[in-house]
């Protein structure tokens, strides 16, 4: 059951934006954090 790709559109609203854009660089770089501690990597 495939439902196909997903539309990427912009969001007009710059409120909406905003907040996308503080929640996806949250997820990222707690993403870059645990892949550093798992690696033994210095922080950046």
């Amino acid at each position: 059951m495939v439902t196909g790709k997903p539309q990427i559109k912009r969001i007009e609203n710059a409120t909406s934006r905003q907040v996308t854009f503080s929640k996806r660089t949250r997820v990222l770089l707690k993403k870059a954090f645990e892949l550093s501690v798992l690696c033994d990597a210095e922080d950046y």
